[in-house]
């Protein structure tokens, strides 16, 4: 930055700026907590000096919230890969399981963004499609924010609810299942050569809710590309032609995510939206009768708290994820 010609390019300028800012919140991060555990330790010296029970339970807490920021940072710190530091694109579709799994998958699509509250990210709707009778047929969107890729890349992959369905009448127990995909959201600087030959594009009127433009004018737009069958859509703007925009920019992300699982071992275990969304294919279980618990398949991490889990609290399992990942 101290370079006289770094203010010349305004593109390669951001970038910078945006490594600068997340590794300034690293160091930061990382003086904080070395400085709170040299004051624990010499607190904890005095306590025990002096058998001061109270203080010694005060250090007791201060040494528990140590650890779980200590976990956080080290989470953060793992996120190095090649596209971790990009924003996300998010696909959610309901699986076997009918009603019942359009409704998961809405429920899904809540999760989701409670999560991406509670960790400061902004989420902006590119596709949402309702269903027939309740639930979603399907939605898209990106997710802004610090390393939003590399928290939300291992939670590509189907996920499973057991529960009393709502929507049988005799009460039976119903087994619903639902796909996530993430991949990164590509920019200009990586190029992705899309031939207008490949690709077929058709109009459509947006459904659900977004004003009477949007409802009465043929806006809403779906594109598929030949070679690969990825199909993309984007119906939330007015404008036709920013909705093709979008999509192509959802598509190119596509793509890009297909190359690199092609070049790198480590994405060919992410969810690539081939698999059955039905049994034997689930990385968690979301089990609400007869008992209450979710659990990551791959890692074993469970949580009797559905209700947190459903309200956003995924860190316990996302962190778990990378953690393994890692390892291997």
């Amino acid at each position: 930055m101290s370079h006289k010609d770094f203010w010349n390019n305004p593109d390669a300028t951001t970038d910078v700026l945006k490594e600068r800012s997340c590794l300034t919140t690293l160091f930061s991060n990382w003086n904080e907590l070395t400085k709170d555990i040299e004051d624990g330790e010499l607190l904890l010296e005095l306590a025990m000096e002096e058998g001061d029970e109270e203080t010694l339970e005060e250090v007791a807490r201060q040494a528990e919230g140590i650890d779980k920021r200590l976990k956080s940072l080290s989470v953060e710190m793992m996120l190095d890969g090649k596209d971790d530091d990009r924003n996300a694109i998010v696909s959610i579709n309901p699986g076997a399981g009918g009603t019942d799994s359009q409704d998961w998958a809405e429920m899904l699509l809540r999760m989701y963004t409670r999560w991406c509250e509670h960790k400061g990210f902004k989420v902006t709707m590119v596709d949402y499609q309702p269903g027939d009778e309740a639930g979603i047929k399907g939605a898209t969107f990106t997710v802004t924010g610090t390393n939003a890729f590399g928290y939300l890349k291992v939670e590509s992959g189907v996920h499973r609810l057991v529960r009393i369905s709502p929507f049988n009448a005799n009460g039976k127990r119903q087994t619903s299942f639902s796909s996530v995909f993430v991949c990164p959201e590509v920019d200009n600087e990586i190029v992705i050569d899309v031939q207008e030959k490949d690709l077929r594009v058709d109009v459509f009127r947006a459904s659900g809710a977004g004003g009477q433009h949007v409802n009465k004018t043929s806006s809403a737009v779906r594109i598929t590309h030949i070679p690969t069958g990825i199909v993309v859509q984007c119906q939330q703007e007015s404008s036709q032609h920013r909705n093709r925009e979008i999509a192509m920019s959802v598509l190119r992300s596509r793509l890009y995510q297909v190359e690199m699982q092609k070049v790198e071992s480590e994405m060919q275990e992410m969810h690539d939206n081939k698999d059955e969304i039905s049994w034997g294919s689930q990385i968690r279980s979301y089990v609400m009768h007869p008992y209450q618990m979710v659990k990551d398949h791959r890692t074993e991490e469970e949580s009797g708290n559905i209700k947190a889990v459903m309200d956003g609290a995924l860190d316990p399992f996302i962190e778990s994820a990378l953690m393994a990942r890692r390892k291997r």
